[in-house]
Formats: C-alpha cells, structure tokens, sequence
C-alpha cells in the first residue's frame, strides 16, 4: 500500500490522521511548527485556534449542533477534546485553547499509527496525499500547489479579536450573566449607556487601521467582520449584533442598557478574556484607546490584540471531485479551510469526512458517501459543484445548503429540528 502523508497538523489534519489511524492504516503527519510559523499562530501544539476559542452553539435547531451531532458518530477526536476541556460559554462549547492544543497534540502523539514529523512540506510527497494546511498555507507550498492545479488562489481577509486580561478589568462596572438567564455566569457583560455607546462608536468608525498589502484587495468574510466595518454600516449596527443588550439584566440592580460589549473565558482559571465579536484591523495603539472607552475595560491590558491577516482557498468547485481528491491528481485530496469550508466545527468535519472515505476505500475497498440531508454531505456538495466555481466563497455550516424537506413546515425552529433529525438519521444509517 502506497504511503500516506498528511500535511498540515491542524484540525482538518489532525481528523484525517485520526480516522485514518483508527482503520488501523498508517500515516505521516507533517507539520512545520516549530521550525516555521504563520503570521497568526504562536503555540508550538496542533490545531492551535487562532481566532475564537468557541465551537459555536449547542441550542437545539442550530446547525453547529447538527455538525456536532454528525461528527460525533464518527468519533470525531476534536469534539472529545473539546467536551474535556470545554469552559463555560452558555449555549455554545469553548474552550481553554492551550488546554484543548495541548490534550489534542498528546493524543496524537501518543497514536502508533500516526508518525508525526516536524518539517516544512514544500513539494508535493510521493504516494497519497492529504493538503490540509489550512488557510494560512506557506508560501512555498501554496506556490506548489497552485503550480499543480494551474489555478490563481482566492482570498479573504480574517480578522482576529483582542484578548484582556481578566485582573485589569473592573469588575465594578461589569456583571456577569448569560442572555435570558441573569443567574449564570457564562459571560461578563460590560454595559454602556447611551452617551458611552455614542462616544465609543464615534471613536471607532474614526480609528486608525492597520495597512494591509496594496496589491491585495480587502475581501472579508462576513463571518469575520472587523468591529469598525461594522460600526460604518450605520449608528445601532453593532447594537443588533455583538453589542446587542436584548436579554441581558444585571442580576444586582435588575438595570438594563442601550448596550453590552460582552466577554468570553479564555481559560478554566478566568485569567483571560475574550472581546466577544471584537475581531479588529485597528492599529494597536488604536486598539488600546478605543476599547478602553468602554467603561469596564477602562484599565484592560491585552494579552493578544485583534489583527486581521490573508485567509487563501483553492477554487474546489474547478479543481476538485466529490470525494474532495485533485481531479488531475487522484492521489491528491485537500481537507479543512483550504477547500473553502469556513469555520473550526466546519475544518474539522471536513478532515473527518476525507479519513473516512479513504478508510473505507482503502481497508474496506468501498465507496462510502456521506447523505446529502447530513451537514458534512452538504458542504461537500457545496465546495464540489461546478456551478459555484465562477463565483466561489467560503461555506459555513448552515440549513440553507441542505435539501428542501419533502412536507413544507412554517416554524423555522421546528423546521430546523427537522432537517436535523433527518440528516442526523441519514448519516447514521450510512454509516451502518
């Protein structure tokens, strides 16, 4: 048997490596960290999350849900990790993201059947191979690859929230409480009234940016968008979205607000704190001034700020067949955020559907196909049909990729439940 390698030890990676482990079939797995590091990433560990450390939410009729839901029946090894070292969030799964890169580099490396080796890939190995090094692929490699394929990259630029640390907070003018529910402490919540609301806004739609590369025209991902775009599309944007106070009481006084920046735990000792929806292209000093007009974090020091740097995907619906393998390469797949899936849950479902398919061929000798009613059988229609490949842009996970039901129902909530259950169901039976 051919020898298999795969490239790129993030989430995509590391679920390929893992499926293909557990049909008893040996891989190597390459990863240029620590020799090499992207502009974005720091931590020496695999499936380092650079941007949020959520999973998204776990409410009943939501899609991240459903994916989840999915990518447990195939014993998917970043949500086992995730529910270990999960913190709490409410209604979504995040976790301590040292903890979690850590746990899930030890699980990997303590596999026999998965080989890791430190190197930087920058030609194409011999045998078969996997390409999941994500959307912040070397130079070098991206290069190759581009060679391989004979077509241009696509791009967006992602941005990345600031993070405080929790003992410069003043706690005093902050609370903690989830939406709808004033008796968890899921989220600290620093309000603002109205005159704070409008001089922070001011400020903002009128702080300095970073400069990004003149040769590059500033595509974002609408699941991404920096704080200050946002604030120029109008007064009260950021009040219907991260800043929304609808639900949220202060559980000492029962006050309410015009607005609530909230915050997230970075870490089971709550030393750290993510700006919730704060992703960013202000300079850092900007950074510093702007975000410490809101009146909680009047005295926030920063453990990392928000930068915004050049996510790339390859254009699959052109270059790809359905089982996500290089149409003028067999040998080759590409897994993850490369593929233009978008999103952690989305990048590592994605790993886990090539490693499943490549067991099964490969040890099996059998053609597994993943429901089209499953979330996972969906975004790979997605990312593989021809059609989208003139006009092609990053997928997250979402009821809208999947088949109609066959009876109509009016509730969306109820009809959300219903294309989950019916993919969930799909899936298991495929699986059977």
């Amino acid at each position: 048997m051919n020898e298999i390698s795969v490239v790129g030890a993030g989430l995509a990676g590391c679920e390929v490596a893992w499926q293909l482990a557990r049909f008893n079939l040996d891989v190597n797995l390459y990863e240029m960290k620590p020799k090499n590091f992207s502009k974005a990433h720091k931590s020496e560990n695999f499936a380092e999350l650079v941007c949020s450390n959520s999973f998204k939410s776990t409410k009943e009729g939501s899609a991240p849900l459903m994916l989840k839901k999915e990518m447990q029946l195939l014993n998917s090894l970043t949500l086992e990790v995730a529910e270990k070292e999960k913190v709490d969030a409410g209604d979504a799964l995040a976790v301590d993201r040292e903890r979690f890169s850590k746990e899930l580099t030890k699980r990997i490396l303590a596999n026999e059947k998965i080989n890791v080796i430190r190197k930087e890939i920058k030609e194409i190995p011999d045998g078969l191979v996997i390409f999941a090094t994500g959307p912040l692929t070397s130079e070098s490699l991206t290069k190759c690859i581009l060679k391989k394929i004979g077509k241009e990259e696509l791009y967006f630029f992602d941005a990345i929230a600031p993070i405080v640390y929790g003992n410069s907070i003043n706690y005093e003018k902050a609370f903690f409480a989830s939406r709808n529910d004033i008796s968890s402490k899921d989220y600290l919540n620093c309000p603002m009234n109205k005159e704070e609301y409008l001089n922070f806004y001011e400020n903002l739609i009128n702080a300095k940016t970073a400069n990004l590369h003149s040769f590059d025209k500033p595509k974002v991902f609408q699941g991404c968008m920096p704080i200050e775009i946002m604030a120029k599309r109008g007064q009260d944007t950021m009040r219907f979205g991260p800043l929304k106070p609808v639900g949220i009481v202060n559980p000492k006084t029962n006050e309410k607000y015009y607005s609530i920046v909230q915050l997230r735990k970075e870490n089971l000792e709550s030393s750290f704190f993510n700006i919730v929806g704060f992703q960013t292209n202000l300079t850092y000093s900007e950074q510093k001034r702007v975000f410490r007009l809101i009146p909680a974090l009047e005295n926030a020091e920063f453990l990392r700020y928000g930068t915004m740097h050049k996510n790339i995907f390859i254009n699959s619906p052109s270059v790809l067949e359905k089982d996500l393998s290089l149409k003028e390469d067999g040998r080759i797949f590409f897994a993850g955020q490369i593929t233009g899936v978008e999103g952690y849950l989305e990048s590592a479902a994605c790993g886990i559907a090539v490693g499943k398919i490549l067991g099964e061929r490969l040890k099996n000798n059998k053609e597994f196909k993943f429901p089209e009613t499953s979330l996972i059988g969906s975004l790979m229609r997605y990312i593989t049909n021809e059609e989208n490949a003139s006009n092609f842009q990053p997928m997250n996970a979402n009821f809208g990729i999947l088949p109609s039901l066959d009876e109509p129902i009016k509730g969306k909530k109820e009809r959300h439940i219903k294309l989950s259950k019916r993919g969930v169901l799909d899936l298991e039976e495929a699986l059977k």
